[in-house]
């Protein structure tokens, strides 16, 4: 074991106890990003229920080859978040740096994507008070179709990007040789918090990119 390693906290038993009252915090945390999301995309479908027509016309516009690819990137990375922590609990400390490198790096592409299709929505004219263009068809409601998409896809972004951040810190704490098979809660508890990222686009690509496509 590294002289580095941690040791219990003082109000814990032992390691096996704090990591579970860290993975507890988190999933009281993950509770309350899913009341955040899940109103979001609950007012989202109501003003889809009322307004199906212009909604499904202003969808065809969402650029579905680039959310599909974004969802293949955050899948993968989940997997390789999983072989990190797999890698932590079998004691392979250069695994561990080399699938949260990947994970990182599929970070990075999922935004760089995303990015780009950002620029393409706004040489499209469909951001709304900054470049939109009312279209045939379009109707008054087919911009708020458009609020929603940035607002939530942007929402969405931010939260990756701190999930990237805390990948990173991972990645600090594995070069210390801070995990060992005993002790890797803290490298759990962010591998929960990006599957919900990676869970929050499942809910997102089909309810903005698939939309009007039938």
């Amino acid at each position: 074991m590294s002289e580095s390693a941690p040791r219990p906290a003082e109000q814990f038993a032992d390691f096996a106890q704090q990591g579970e009252v860290a993975q507890l915090g988190m999933f009281v945390f993950i509770a309350t990003e899913v009341l955040f999301f899940g109103g979001l995309v609950f007012t989202y479908y109501i003003y889809r229920h009322l307004y199906g027509a212009e909604f499904a016309i202003a969808g065809r516009d969402a650029k579905l080859m680039l959310g599909a690819i974004n969802a293949a990137i955050l899948l993968t990375s989940s997997l390789t978040m999983v072989l990190a922590i797999e890698a932590a609990a079998a004691d392979r400390q250069r695994a561990i740096l080399r699938w949260l490198a990947l994970t990182v790096a599929l970070g990075f592409l999922f935004l760089g994507v995303k990015g780009w299709e950002y620029v393409t929505d706004y040489r499209d004219h469909v951001v709304p008070a900054v470049n939109f263009l009312m279209k045939p068809g379009y109707g008054g409601p087919a911009e708020l179709f458009w609020v929603f998409y940035f607002i939530a896809t942007g929402i969405h972004a931010i939260h990756l990007t701190i999930g990237i951040g805390a990948v990173l810190a991972m990645m600090r704490f594995a070069r210390r040789g801070r995990f060992t098979p005993v002790y890797y809660a803290p490298l759990e508890v962010v591998g929960l918090y990006w599957s919900f990222v990676d869970c929050v686009w499942l809910f997102l690509f089909p309810a903005l990119y698939l939309l009007g496509r039938s």
